[in-house]
């Protein structure tokens, strides 16, 4: 029996959950998924100082949205101090780490001989065989990992390769500041081994990262999970992710409009490819996805693609989980509308009616609910530009005509207003269209709108007939 396999979403709390967290959270999410295992969620919030609550919040709400749920409770970083500390001791004990007395003015002078030389900074170990005795008064020292100084560290990455290091490339790093706080490297290595994770997914920006963390590892005598270092998402003109490409909070999709199972299926296919396939299930991501589909390149973020795929979804959902939807989003977008945070169960029954037209027109919830504006706004109703030039003297006749027409229909339905609309134009002598077009916008206040027989159905015998009457002559 193989041990089970752990995975582990990791984010820092200083802002909002980004896109790229969201698509590294569901990577491992899937992965563990598909093997049986489980994923559990870690909040590195050792920098005290720009860590928050609210970016807490946004993350676990953005997870929840998306359905990535996680196994067991959420862990603290900043709360297990003392199990980092506990390590360090070890380390020291074994002679794999030592006190550093450097001084901030030395640490300046090497920084400053390196960019001279023009190499990178390293630490010249200075402290790494001294006797603390020799310790300037009063000094407060930090703690840093012997490192090894020849050979070589290697990173087998699922998705990268083979990865070397050169140890004499590689300092001794710091493991415990001066003040007695763990550095982030130190616990992110003590946090994953008890945690017993055992895949290590993440962006391929903490690359660098493996290769100190392996000398961790080994120090400690502890296995090192296996690594997947996967690229990060760029923006369509192969840019580093900005916010004008989409870098945004998942929590603004969400506001824009997009459905979190759209988002989803978007997400699996930024850097991972299951052939020529682009949409899946939940379950067939699950059963497809795998470490060694996702490419090297950084994906390239395309609102075009999420929006087409988004509309797919929309045209494929019920219209009951649609209406949802909208009223989840429905107190941050309805004011600015004329609607309240929640729908009346008369606006409600409309829109439930109005769907099927309205859903497959729109690409996001914005649009749908902008497109339903008709069925809710009030007389008299505001016309768009373009409406308003459709209605001149001859439409508003023909409007008057419409009127005579369908107020003594008994069936108030698509076919018998249908033939009723055809008679005034057979009978006035022109195309359907020049009545049928000041009719809808009459009725939306548009010159596109659903079927415009379904519209009158959905609005009902009184409204549609008193938004005739206040634009017909």
């Amino acid at each position: 029996m193989t041990d089970q396999i752990i995975t582990r979403f990791a984010p820092s709390p200083t802002g909002y959950l980004h896109i790229g967290g969201a698509r590294t959270a569901l990577f491992n999410w899937l992965y563990a998924r598909k093997h049986g295992g489980k994923m559990l969620l870690r909040i590195e919030d050792t920098d005290r100082e720009r860590s928050t609550d609210a970016a807490i919040a946004a993350i676990i709400d953005g997870l929840g949205w998306l359905g990535l749920n996680w196994d067991g409770d959420v862990v603290y970083q900043h709360g297990r101090a003392a199990r980092h500390r506990e390590a360090v001791d070890q380390l020291l004990a074994s002679g794999d780490a030592y006190y550093c007395y450097a001084t901030p003015e030395e640490l300046t002078e090497m920084r400053e001989l390196a960019r001279k030389e023009g190499r990178p900074m390293r630490y010249d170990g200075r402290w790494r065989d001294r006797d603390p005795a020799e310790a300037p008064a009063g000094a407060k020292p930090v703690v840093r990992l012997k490192a090894p100084q020849t050979g070589e560290t290697v990173i087998e990455d699922e998705v990268q390769g083979r990865v070397v290091w050169q140890n004499r490339d590689l300092d001794d790093l710091v493991l415990l500041r001066s003040d007695g706080n763990p550095t982030y490297m130190l616990a992110v290595v003590v946090d994953d081994h008890d945690m017993g994770v055992t895949h290590v997914i993440r962006g391929d920006d903490h690359l660098t990262n493996a290769a100190r963390q392996k000398q961790i590892y080994e120090a400690l005598g502890w296995k090192t999970p296996v690594m997947a270092h996967i690229p990060l998402i760029h923006g369509p003109d192969g840019a580093k992710l900005s916010k004008r490409h989409g870098a945004l909070g998942v929590e603004a999709y969400r506001s824009m409009g997009y459905l979190p199972e759209a988002l989803r299926n978007y997400l699996v296919r930024l850097g991972w490819s299951h052939g020529d396939q682009e949409v899946f299930s939940t379950d067939e991501m699950i059963a497809a996805f795998g470490l060694g589909q996702i490419g090297r390149s950084a994906a390239r973020f395309d609102f075009a693609k999420l929006e087409n795929l988004n509309g797919l979804y929309m045209r494929n959902a019920s219209d009951a989980r649609l209406v949802e939807a909208i009223e989840a989003i429905l107190p941050e977008l309805g004011p600015a509308r004329g609607l309240g945070p929640t729908f009346t169960p008369e606006q409600r029954a409309k829109l439930l009616a109005a769907m099927p037209g309205l859903k497959e027109r729109a690409k996001t919830l914005v649009e749908l609910l902008d497109s339903a504006a008709y069925l809710y706004a009030a007389r008299p109703l505001p016309l768009e530009p373009k409406a308003a030039a459709l209605l001149d003297d001859a439409a508003r006749l023909r409007l008057a005509s419409v009127l005579a027409r369908i107020e003594p229909l008994q069936d108030w339905a698509g076919e018998a207003l249908e033939a009723a609309v055809r008679d005034v134009a057979v009978a006035e002598g022109v195309k359907l269209g020049q009545v049928a077009q000041p009719l809808r916008a009459a009725l939306t206040g548009k010159t596109t709108s659903p079927g415009l027989f379904d519209v009158m159905t959905v609005l009902g015998r009184d409204e549609s007939l008193a938004r005739i009457r206040d634009q017909a002559a």
